[in-house]
């Protein structure tokens, strides 16, 4: 999640989704869920337009050639870096759910880590554990 493209955080995660949801080797993943969509907000790129793009075979350059040339919501590169970064570190929301779904998330994966603070730190552990990485 922390990887960027073109300045923006999520995209190269969401292409390898679309991509591996296309092939029929997502797993667990899902295409456009909520983390996806904040992308998709952000630029006012529709998500099915983007998955079409992603279906015709445009590599990475390509994609976010389109996305900049397709986003309703233009933005400069300061307002890019600022949302990468916040979302680099954005945790869970405050209401009790979010929090308990959060907490029970990081508890599946380890029992020991209390560093997990943000989505992105989840998402990490997550990818390091799902391809054999240790807690």
């Amino acid at each position: 999640m922390r990887v960027r493209l073109g300045g923006y955080a999520i995209l190269p995660r969401v292409l390898d989704k679309c991509r591996a949801s296309l092939t029929g080797k997502l797993g667990d993943y899902k295409f456009n869920c909520p983390l996806d969509q904040h992308f998709f907000r952000f630029t006012g790129v529709d998500a099915e337009a983007f998955q079409q793009q992603v279906a015709a075979g445009k590599g990475d350059g390509a994609m976010l050639e389109w996305v900049e040339a397709s986003a309703t919501l233009k933005r400069t590169p300061w307002e890019i870096e600022a949302w990468s970064g916040f979302h680099n570190v954005r945790g869970p929301d405050s209401d009790a759910e979010t929090l308990a779904y959060f907490a029970e998330a990081v508890g599946k994966l380890s029992k020991t880590r209390e560093d997990i603070r943000s989505w992105a730190d989840l998402l990490d552990l997550d990818d390091y554990l799902s391809f054999g990485g240790q807690a």
